[in-house]
């Protein structure tokens, strides 16, 4: 069983050289998200400087993130790409902020190359890309060069254009078909396998019932050996379950992400680190308790 198997990520390069492992008795990574974006889904336009949001990624490291995640470009459905200089403009003075004031590592969630290089100089240590190397040909160098993770990440066209009419045969089996020629593309362009995370891209080219069915055999990815990553965070397929918007799909999140950590996901991408990290504690306590010898015995 390798480690990714065993629900334990290898150890990461945080802010400073550190290094980044979870604690003794943890299984799941949680990603605290800042979008520092006018246009994101849920929190667009909710840190319009930079000391606002690194007072929030300040803050989501208090309430117990083990990653902060910053983005400086929405992905959401139908989105436009930013120019590079807007997206440093937006995320460059953040990491800066944050970066000698944090044990923990800052991610950088962006598909081009200068950002992510520009990224990584100022003090992130992991770079999250929804475009799993397919968009930016200098991303795979960039990466190649760092010592850090690489999450790669499926999405069916990009995210101008993804939700119009996503069709699979089989959404899980297209996706792992999907995961190891990527992994493999960059291995070959230097980029160690051990490094990299995967993650099934809940929302990026896929319907409400796709997001389901991939979080209902979420399991079956264990079988690349690699650690998975799930963001459901407040997405619109808890909306359209629930009937409700962004900012009314706290608990319908509570529940997508309880289904993820129990069907093996190891890191969490969530924009409410307290309550999600409170209902993660609960799970793990339950899940290493002794089962006993017989049904219903204490």
């Amino acid at each position: 069983m390798t480690e990714a198997q065993a629900g334990i990520v290898p150890e990461w390069p945080g802010p400073g050289g550190q290094r980044f492992r979870l604690a003794p008795g943890r299984a799941t990574i949680l990603m605290g998200v800042i979008n520092l974006t006018p246009d994101s889904f849920f929190d667009g336009g909710r840190y319009p400087t930079a000391d606002s949001a690194i007072a929030r990624g300040l803050a989501l490291a208090a309430a117990g993130a083990d990653i902060i995640d910053l983005g400086g470009e929405s992905s959401r459905p139908g989105s436009e790409p930013v120019t590079v200089a807007e997206e440093l403009r937006r995320v460059i003075p953040v990491i800066e902020g944050l970066a000698g004031r944090l044990s923990i590592p800052i991610s950088i969630d962006t598909w081009k190359a200068e950002v992510a290089a520009r990224a990584l100089q100022a003090g992130a240590g992991i770079v999250n890309d929804i475009s799993a190397l397919r968009l930016d040909p200098g991303l795979a160098p960039v990466v190649a060069a760092s010592p850090g993770p690489y999450v790669l990440m499926h999405m069916l066209g990009t995210p101008r254009d993804m939700q119009r009419r996503p069709v699979y045969r089989d959404v899980v089996g297209e996706i792992k078909a999907f995961f190891r020629e990527r992994i493999a593309f960059a291995a070959g362009a230097g980029i160690d396998p051990e490094r990299v995370v995967i993650d099934p891209g809940i929302g990026f080219g896929k319907t409400v019932e796709h997001n389901l069915e991939i979080l209902n055999r979420l399991g079956e990815f264990r079988q690349l050996g690699r650690p998975i990553l799930v963001g459901v965070s407040r997405k619109s397929f808890i909306g359209a379950i629930l009937d409700r918007g962004p900012g009314d799909r706290l608990w319908g999140t509570a529940g997508a992400v309880a289904a993820a950590v129990g069907r093996g996901a190891d890191i969490v991408r969530v924009h409410d680190v307290g309550p999600l990290k409170e209902m993660i504690a609960v799970i793990e306590a339950i899940r290493s308790a002794p089962a006993g010898t017989k049904n219903g015995e204490f």
